[in-house]
């Protein structure tokens, strides 16, 4: 995906996933890369478990719109569930790019989608990553990983920075160092399918 800014984003995930956390880190990665930002947290029912959505904008200049994203140039879905009972693909533009935590490219909740050829998907088995370094299903830093490898506004460099800087202001050093190792992972290990789905590109 080839994309300039500015650029929405759309976040899909479920409480507890941490959702609202990594739109935050995406826009305080912008800060740093010295572009405006905005993020934006739906909530809808609060409960764990329950959908969630979030959105985030990336400008070069401060951005005017208050309200959620509608046209988003990425839609990430932080659970492949969602897919089917929450419309992820509604709005997305003509060249957007779709990233999905997903542990099968070829499941059948991925085929429901409906890309335009010229859309991209993206898959990355973020929970995976995130159980086995944060041994706890939060798969938000290794997403942030693959938006970094699939929309090349922000590096991964920069992410990085921005996610240790947050998070050090919470947590002890060793889970700091465990997300950063995730988000590396997330982008390592995201993959570009055929909007088919099945096959990479």
């Amino acid at each position: 995906m080839d994309k300039r800014l500015p650029i929405e984003v759309r976040w899909h995930g479920r409480g507890g996933q941490g959702v609202v956390t990594a739109s935050r880190i995406l826009a305080s990665a912008a800060l740093k890369g010295g572009y405006y930002l905005q993020s934006l947290p739906d909530f809808g029912a609060e409960r764990s478990g329950a959908p969630i959505a979030a959105y985030t904008r990336i400008s070069e200049t401060p951005p005017i719109d208050r309200g959620p994203v509608y046209e988003p140039d990425a839609v990430i879905v932080l659970d492949a569930s969602l897919i089917g009972q929450v419309d992820v693909e509604a709005g997305l533009v003509p060249d957007g790019a779709m990233i999905v935590n997903t542990a099968d490219p070829k499941s059948a909740s991925l085929r429901r989608l409906k890309l335009l050829p010229e859309q991209q998907l993206w898959t990355v088995d973020a929970s995976q990553i995130a159980v086995a370094l944060i041994k706890r299903n939060i798969p938000n830093t290794p997403i942030l990983g693959a938006f970094a490898r699939s929309v090349p506004v922000l590096d991964i460099d920069t992410m990085s920075h921005a996610l240790e800087e947050l998070m050090s202001e919470t947590f002890p050093p060793h889970i700091v160092e465990a997300n950063l190792e995730a988000l590396q992972l997330g982008h390592d290990r995201a993959q570009q399918m055929n909007v088919e789905v099945g096959t990479n590109v």
